[in-house]
């Protein structure tokens, strides 16, 4: 996009807009039912979130990182799985089929992406695959004009609501590593293609995830990402990277919620005659939590320009991704300490962001994995 700032202000008020006056008021009922109402769903569809990011050619707004992530500043000042619903359908569900797949495919899945029509879901962790990715087990045997797809993936985001899912199998079983991973489109529907119960999770109510399972599921060889064996982990790791500052960008969003709803309490709740923002260690609290949020922020935006420019983020993405979700614990971490009592019971809220935000620091590559990522990288860039 970037057409001219004043277009950008616009979407961005528009954005916040939404937000403050049909998702936050949508909050509790969603936490209580564990579902996104359809209505608010139709109205996210119809504000063009489900494709903020999709080529402007195939039916979306063609934003870049930067502008994507100065919108997800906004997203962030709500509950997540508001932005979980669209999020794969920009980001891990419809990005491998955006940068690999080919001309056919892309004119196919984009629109209906772009639209809403239909929910991508990004399928690469199994039960013994998670953080070693490479391991994968999931088989896609060639059989004619077909690829056969057995094995089981879990912790799906999206699963129980997509139309499609990008795939990761293991084309070649005589490779072990990476080179013999390659990507795949499997529509919702396809015979030996089955969903496992939906996964029972501390945070995030009305965001839902579960097994997929595949039991001689035929896909359609045309259905082969960017119609090349073999390189489903590379499209998976580019992919990765657009997450990773993604999810930075969601967790500065949202300690910036939880910091307004601190400061508010603070400034209101009176304790020896005087607002508890008067004392000093509250204070601290507050500070320090803005302090790092600047940080954060000011590390997202430099990754998302600097993946404009088409420059090698793998180290930035993994930097922000690892900073930012830290300092999201740490804020609803203080964020509930300032609320006291108040900030254990569920009348109030935080004690919900609290475990929501749980998750940053685990999915997409945890904490731990991003300090590898981060030091590898260092490594061999030293190494020449």
């Amino acid at each position: 996009m970037i057409r001219d700032q004043e277009t950008l202000n616009i979407l961005l008020d528009t954005i916040s807009r939404f937000v403050r006056e049909r998702l936050v008021p949508a909050e509790a009922t969603v936490a209580e039912t564990d579902r996104i109402p359809d209505d608010v769903l139709e109205d996210m569809k119809q504000l063009g979130l489900f494709g903020i990011c999709l080529p402007e050619e195939h039916g979306g707004m063609g934003l870049t990182m930067e502008e994507e992530v100065l919108l997800t500043f906004e997203i962030g000042h709500t509950s997540p799985c508001f932005r979980s619903i669209f999020a794969t359908n920009n980001g891990i569900g419809g990005q491998g089929i955006v940068i690999d797949g080919t001309p056919e495919q892309k004119a196919f899945y984009l629109p209906k992406l772009a639209s809403g029509e239909i929910i991508g879901s990004f399928a690469l962790t199994e039960p013994d695959s998670g953080s070693d990715a490479a391991s994968v087990r999931t088989t896609a045997i060639r059989d004619g004009d077909f690829y056969v797809l057995n094995g089981t993936k879990r912790y799906i985001t999206n699963a129980p609501e997509a139309g499609i899912f990008t795939v990761m199998a293991r084309t070649d079983p005589a490779k072990k590593g990476a080179d013999g991973i390659s990507a795949f489109i499997v529509e919702k529907g396809t015979p030996g293609l089955s969903l496992g119960v939906p996964d029972e999770k501390m945070g995030h109510k009305g965001s839902h995830t579960c097994d997929v399972i595949f039991e001689d599921c035929r896909v359609p060889a045309a259905n082969l990402i960017g119609g090349v064996e073999g390189v489903g982990f590379k499209t998976a790791m580019k992919v990765l990277d657009k997450g990773r500052i993604n999810i930075a960008a969601i967790s500065v969003g949202v300690a910036e919620r939880m910091l307004e709803d601190a400061l508010r309490y603070a400034c209101e709740r009176k304790q020896f005659g005087r607002p508890i923002a008067e004392f000093q260690l509250v204070q601290a609290m507050l500070a320090d939590s803005k302090a790092e949020i600047y940080a954060a922020r000011s590390m997202v935006i430099d990754a998302a320009r600097r993946r404009d420019l088409g420059l090698d983020v793998g180290t930035e993405a993994s930097c922000a991704k690892m900073f930012a979700s830290e300092m999201c614990g740490r804020v609803a971490d203080r964020a509930v300490q300032i609320f006291g009592g108040a900030g254990y019971l569920s009348e109030y809220g935080i004690e919900r962001f609290y475990r929501d935000v749980r998750l940053f620091r685990l999915f997409e590559g945890t904490t731990q994995i991003q300090q590898l990522v981060v030091a590898r990288n260092m490594i061999r860039a030293h190494n020449g």
